[in-house]
C-alpha cells in the first residue's frame, strides 16, 4: 500500500550444480543476496502489509497475518530465481517485519484507535440489546407504564450509564417524576 517496511528474510539454501554456481554467475553468494532482496520487494509489493477494514482492504493474504503463504510465496519466487545458478532453496520466510520508523507510530495508533472503534462498537451492541431487554420486562411484568416520552428518558439514561468508559453516580430523586 506504499507504506515503507522493515522485512529481513531466513533463507536456507545450497548449491546443487557447482558448474552451474561457478560459470553462470559472477559470485553465487552475492547473486543469492541480490536475488533475494529483488524477491522479497516484489513479495511486499504483492501483499498488503495488514488488513484495514475501516478502509474496507480486507485481504485474504497479508504480510503479517499469512505467514505460511507468504512463505510458501517467497520460497518459490526465489526457487524460480535461484536455479538458474544451481542454487536449490530449502526454506525461506520472512524473520522480521516492521514499519519503518518513519511511520511506525502513526500506524500504531491508527491500530489503537481501529481497536478501541470495534469495542465501542460491541458495548454499544451489548447495551442496545440490554436496553430492549429491560423495556420488554418492565412492560411484560407490568412493573411501570412508561409513555414514549419516559421511554425515551430512560433508553437514554441507561445508554449513558451502559456505554460510558466511566462508572456511573446514582442519583437519589426523592419527590415525584412529574415536579
Amino acid at each position: 500500500m506504499g507504506n515503507p517496511v522493515m522485512i529481513s528474510t531466513i533463507l536456507v539454501w545450497r548449491v546443487t550444480d557447482t558448474y552451474k554456481a561457478a560459470f553462470d554467475v559472477d559470485d553465487y553468494q552475492n547473486f543469492v543476496r541480490v536475488q533475494t532482496d529483488a524477491a522479497v520487494r516484489k513479495l511486499a509489493s504483492m501483499y498488503p502489509y495488514d488488513n484495514f477494514a475501516d478502509e474496507g482492504l480486507v485481504e485474504d493474504i497479508t504480510l503479517r497475518s499469512s505467514v505460511n503463504e507468504v512463505s510458501v510465496a517467497l520460497e518459490k519466487e526465489l526457487q524460480e530465481r535461484l536455479s538458474m545458478a544451481g542454487i536449490e532453496v530449502l526454506e525461506a520466510r520472512i524473520g522480521y517485519l516492521a514499519y519503518a520508523q518513519e511511520i511506525a507510530n502513526a500506524m500504531l495508533k491508527r491500530q489503537q484507535a481501529t481497536a478501541i472503534v470495534a469495542a465501542r462498537h460491541k458495548i454499544v451492541e451489548g447495551a442496545v440489546s440490554m436496553v430492549e431487554m429491560a423495556l420488554e420486562e418492565l412492560s411484560k411484568k407490568g412493573v411501570v407504564d412508561l409513555d414514549e416520552e419516559r421511554k425515551a428518558a430512560m433508553v437514554s439514561n441507561l445508554m449513558v450509564v451502559l456505554c460510558s468508559d466511566k462508572d456511573a453516580s446514582p442519583i437519589v430523586n426523592a419527590g415525584t417524576l412529574n415536579h
